[in-house]
């Protein structure tokens, strides 16, 4: 089963993100913070990351530095979710080391086409 692991402090985001990537057939891992997002993308090694930018403790920023950094987690996709939709914003996520970004609030089948094709993969689960 290929595994997301999401990276959000938003209550409702992360509940509704989850439940849907649920329902097409992944397996989701959540994390709260930057911190606890590169502990548990060392930890689990998921198949791509859901990653909000702001973020407590560590922004999203520099966990994806973080994970950028490190020969086990570097070559984890890792699409940056965030309301940062100003001009350069897409760049600057680009420049963390970011493969992708995604402005919220989160267009679902958008995302989904973002998620396959960085995994290489169909994804036509129901």
């Amino acid at each position: 089963m290929t595994t997301i692991l999401l990276v959000e402090d938003n209550e409702m985001n992360r509940d509704m993100l989850s439940r849907r990537l649920e329902r097409k057939g992944f397996e989701v891992l959540i994390a709260v913070d930057g911190g606890q997002g590169v502990e548990l993308a060392i930890a689990q090694t998921p198949d791509l990351i859901l990653m909000d930018m702001s973020l407590p403790i560590m922004d999203g920023w520099e966990a994806t530095r973080r994970l950028k950094a490190q020969p086990e987690t570097q070559t984890i996709p890792i699409i940056a979710l965030t309301a940062h939709a100003m001009a350069g914003d897409r760049e600057r996520c680009l420049e963390a080391g970011c493969d992708d970004y995604d402005t919220k609030p989160v267009e679902f089948p958008r995302l989904m086409s973002k998620i396959q094709t960085l995994l290489g993969q169909e994804i036509n689960r129901q």
